[in-house]
């Protein structure tokens, strides 16, 4: 069975980079047609207007091929309920937690992010890998 994996923001935006060493680990994880969410495509959003100062119609591209490439979970108000559940157990913050509880209610197996502690294993379901960690 082939592994599901959710990409955090952070991979996200490190594979827009042009030629770093981070842009070429994140990058390739798409060709896995990884599980995103809302949240990480409103992130997404957020530092491609404000930080990389891009004009909305780019923003607007660049949501769209991430619509377009990856699997897009929503987040409901049961995914926030288990979000709280998870910051209560393991102290995340709320929006990793967050990111936590939408890759499990999608049913992925790995968690690509640099937040998390690399190799951590969540329910007995959810592993963390820092891509960039070598």
């Amino acid at each position: 069975m082939p592994v599901k994996v959710f990409i955090d923001t952070n991979i996200v935006i490190y594979s827009l980079g042009q030629s770093s060493t981070k842009a070429a680990l994140a990058a390739p994880l798409f060709a896995l047609h990884p599980t995103i969410s809302t949240q990480v495509l409103s992130e997404t959003a957020n530092v491609a207007l404000k930080k990389l100062a891009l004009p909305i119609s780019e923003t607007r591209k660049l949501l769209a091929m991430l619509e377009t490439t990856c699997r897009v979970e929503i987040v409901t108000p049961q995914t926030m309920q288990r979000a709280l559940d998870i910051a209560a157990r393991y102290k995340f913050s709320w929006y990793d937690s967050l990111i936590v509880a939408t890759a499990l209610e999608a049913g992925c197996d790995t968690l690509y992010t640099e937040d998390l502690q690399d190799g951590q294993v969540i329910e007995n379901k959810l592993t963390v890998i820092n891509p960039f960690s070598v």
